[in-house]
């Protein structure tokens, strides 16, 4: 009856299931609704113009250093406010760990009062008994235990024979408890902490990475919005190039020098620069707000209008390496080397801690007591105090598995784990050294990139002041002028990307040898609670 009740403690209750979404939030999904734009007239191109550069301006610019967009990530990228938080879990999993070590206080009660029958007048058919027994147990490094109990008690009864009644005793009892064979030793005993301990270093390792991998992505989105913005510049470069040509075509279509034809070259010149620009700009977003986003400054949200301006300009300068001495340097720096070392720490520790458990369970129990005895408690512990009654016990538990199969394949197993760790371990190092030469050889690649960009912008330059200067004459097309300042923006483009990519390919570089590039060194603090019990 009381399990059918509705709110009986037997039976469920919506609070047992917490919080409950509707059905309809969980299993519905909606249509996007895009609502049309109202009708307009058809903008001209330098209305178009005007409208794109006023939406790249933004409500203001901002001028950012590539070392202000390091520290404000540092402080505020969100990412690495989650990583933060790894070494503290971690290291408050240690804390758990070294906590088992710590003193147990206990104290049990007991009363009983008793009414039976009995055949014999020398046992007791009433009794009142009364015991409160406290105690200490304090576990021990060496994988045994220590237990100090001092249990007293009160007994009543009406047996006649009883000399004293109420009769009083306090005894003062010592218990030790050790594994001779399975679990003994320190080394076993400790195995928890020790792992808590590799598991806390291996997650300040992966911190320390994921530090490094961050900034790193903060550097390649810089240089990415400084690419971006050099492009813009030469597509907006190119479109007064246009426009400049659509003028000249009108003034020489005036004076009959050309046909009406090189004036509608000129004019899609004009509407196709434009669109470069288009797409230019929204290069130029993208790169900015992804910017935004790993800085996380207040103020210069992903929505917000500002506009970034990155205020570090590249500075390309040839570097020698030495490819082998950095990828020896990169295989020892590495956190992910680091991490795995770790594990191998932990696996050498499992196999030692698997080895002992596949021996024969083996304790040795040893008890000390010292009794009193009186018709008060204050009598008892008189006589405890004077110590003249008091007896000890020693036994051995012995426990054998019959083929122990089961302990040596865990033996096995943790050997394996180590085995396949090492495997692990060697390719990480062969990958780590492929992209150290990889990096290299992008260095090297991008600064030849480089000088032959440089070498393409002045011969193309010279290319389009030629052209300009035949069809001022006559000699040329509007399209001929046209194609001569496209292939200078292509070669001004592949002059920015190279420089870029010579840029991240540094990048690629410092991380691949696990380190960063700058003059700061960094040095991060784990994000954690404060403990005030432990003075925090």
């Amino acid at each position: 009856m009381l399990a059918g009740c509705r709110n009986s403690p037997f039976g469920p209750r919506a609070e047992d299931y917490g919080r409950v979404i509707d059905a309809s939030r969980l299993r519905r999904v909606e249509p996007l609704a895009l609502p049309e734009a109202p009708a307009a007239p058809e903008p001209s191109a330098a209305e178009s113009l005007a409208a794109l550069q006023a939406r790249i301006a933004g409500a203001g610019q901002v001028s950012l250093a590539i070392e202000e967009c390091r520290a404000a990530a540092l402080a505020n990228n969100l990412n690495l406010q989650v990583s933060l938080v790894d070494p503290s879990v971690a290291g408050e999993a240690l804390r758990e760990q070294e906590a088992a070590f710590e003193a147990l206080f206990f104290a049990n009660a007991t009363y009983a009062d008793t009414d039976s029958p009995t055949a014999s007048s020398l046992a007791s058919a009433q009794q009142e008994f009364a015991q409160v027994s406290p105690g200490v147990t304090i576990p021990l490094r060496t994988g045994g235990s220590a237990t100090v109990t001092l249990p007293l008690t009160r007994n009543e009864t009406n047996n006649a024979f009883s000399t004293l009644n109420p009769s009083y005793t306090a005894d003062l009892e010592l218990t030790l408890s050790q594994p001779l064979l399975r679990g003994a030793g320190r080394h076993a005993s400790t195995q928890a902490i020790r792992i808590a301990s590799y598991n806390r270093q291996t997650a300040e390792a992966r911190t320390t990475l994921a530090v490094i991998s961050e900034l790193s992505n903060v550097d390649r989105a810089y240089w990415r919005l400084y690419q971006a913005r050099e492009e813009l510049g030469v597509t907006q470069t190119q479109y007064d190039l246009a426009a400049a040509q659509l003028a000249r075509a009108e003034r020489q279509e005036r004076t009959g020098r050309v046909g009406e034809i090189e004036v509608v070259r000129a004019q899609a010149g004009v509407a196709a620069r434009l669109d470069a620009i288009i797409q230019a700009q929204s290069a130029v977003l993208t790169s900015q707000r992804d910017l935004k986003r790993r800085i996380n400054v207040e103020g210069l949200d992903v929505d917000s209008a500002q506009a970034l301006l990155p205020g570090t300009p590249p500075n390309p300068v040839r570097y020698a390496f030495d490819p082998g001495a950095l990828a020896a340097q990169a295989v020892g720096a590495r956190m992910e080397i680091l991490e795995v070392e770790l594990q191998l720490l932990a696996d050498a520790s499992n196999i030692d801690l698997r080895r002992n458990q596949t021996l024969p369970q083996l304790n040795a129990d040893l008890t000390y007591r010292i009794n009193g005895l009186g018709e008060s408690l204050a009598d008892a512990s008189e006589v405890l105090a004077e110590n003249d009654f008091e007896d000890w016990s020693a036994g051995l538990r012995l426990e054998v598995p019959i083929g122990n199969d089961a302990a040596r394949a865990r033996l096995r197993q943790a050997m394996l784990t180590r085995l396949q760790r090492l495997s692990t371990r060697e390719g990480r190092a062969q990958t780590i050294r492929q992209e150290v030469y990889d990096a290299c050889d992008q260095i090297d690649a991008a600064w030849q990139r480089i000088m032959a960009a440089r070498q393409s912008v002045v011969l193309n330059r010279r290319t389009l002041e030629a052209e300009e200067r035949q069809f001022d004459v006559g000699r040329s097309t509007s399209t001929d002028v046209l194609d001569a300042a496209a292939r200078l923006a292509d070669a001004q483009i592949a002059e920015i990307r190279a420089v870029v990519e010579y840029q991240l390919a540094q990048i690629d570089l410092a991380a691949a040898t696990g380190s960063l590039l700058g003059a700061a060194r960094v040095v991060w603090t784990p994000v954690g609670l404060a403990d005030p019990a432990r003075g925090e």
